[in-house]
């Protein structure tokens, strides 16, 4: 039980540090939000900051736990549409960006599946 918390806690970690990166360096977030969204990419770039933070909140704690892994593991699969947006920016960048920007694709997996690990567990 207590390597599940410990799984929970580092999930609601990864979420809430990403969640204040999207405010404190909003600009490197504006570049990948697909183009295809209406409005300003500021705009999703604070709204998916936002939704960082509320679900590592609902993560952090016990009684919103379940709820809280289903709410990332479907912010996860949301996000990736940004992903495959830089994946085609950065198609003709240097090897090291497009290193980057090509893992960011398949790491959506992972992170979706131990949203959803998080979420049976529920501890």
């Amino acid at each position: 039980m207590t390597h599940r918390r410990g799984e929970a806690a580092a999930l609601a970690g990864l979420l809430a540090t990403a969640g204040v990166t999207h405010f404190v360096a909003p600009r490197s977030y504006d570049r990948i939000v697909p183009r295809a969204l209406p409005g300003s990419a500021r705009f999703w770039t604070y709204a998916s900051g936002v939704a960082e933070l509320a679900v590592a909140a609902a993560v952090a704690h016990p009684a919103t736990r379940r709820h809280g892994g289903l709410a990332a593991a479907a912010l996860f699969a949301a996000v990736f549409p940004a992903n495959v947006q830089m994946a085609a920016d950065w198609r003709d960048k240097g090897a090291a960006r497009r290193a980057v920007a090509y893992g960011r694709l398949p790491l959506q997996v992972p992170l979706v599946w131990w949203a959803w690990r998080v979420a049976r567990s529920g501890a």
